[in-house]
């Protein structure tokens, strides 16, 4: 079947769909993470979550999923994740005091132990800031995620596991990278509470 794209928005939304069905190739390692974030809540374990600019709020916003929930025919106890760049005070202060590239270094390293996750949000993988939180998860035994674009960057051998994204452009990676979230979220949900599902 061939496509005929006539405008803007219809090569957009392509190119988008394309990106998202890119995803069917790392069919395994999201089961993987599914299955790794599911252990970790039931063994009383934290998910901690950070990204830069669009990436922190795709970060916040999967946390908000997680705390309060995902679907509103889902009634069940809050899940415990945290973004690691939701206080502008520390951040700011992190930032001012250190450096930015140790924000969410610092953060973890006062708040995570062994048992918790960390799931890395970024669209180069080379941001200083996810590297040196990669690098500090490594030293402390957390595990760790990624959901990555740039073909994982820099930032992909610090990963336990990671989705890698073969696109350049920022937008179509984060596009996928939250409705990766959201698939990710809705099944640890489903092997969560299978009773009130």
């Amino acid at each position: 079947m061939t496509i005929t794209l006539n405008d803007n928005l219809e090569k957009t939304i392509y190119r988008s769909n394309q990106t998202k069905l890119s995803l069917i190739n790392h069919k395994k390692n999201i089961s993987k993470i599914i299955d790794t974030i599911t252990k970790k809540i039931k063994s009383n374990g934290k998910i901690f979550l950070c990204g830069n600019g669009g990436s922190a709020a795709d970060a916040q916003h999967l946390a908000a999923e997680f705390l309060v929930r995902l679907r509103p025919n889902v009634n069940r106890n809050p899940i415990p994740a945290i973004s690691l760049a939701l206080d502008t005070s520390t951040i700011t202060a992190c930032g001012n005091d250190y450096s930015f590239d140790n924000i969410f270094e610092r953060n973890l390293s006062a708040l995570a132990s062994r048992k918790d996750i960390l799931i890395v949000i970024s669209t180069s993988g080379n941001s200083k800031n996810i590297l040196n939180v990669l690098k500090l998860a490594n030293k402390k035994k957390i595990y760790c995620v990624g959901f990555l674009g740039n073909k994982g960057g820099k930032a992909k051998k610090y990963c336990d596991i990671d989705i890698s994204i073969n696109e350049k452009e920022t937008a179509r990676i984060q596009e996928s990278q939250i409705f990766l979230g959201h698939y990710i979220f809705e099944q640890v949900e489903n092997k969560l509470y299978k009773k009130n599902i």
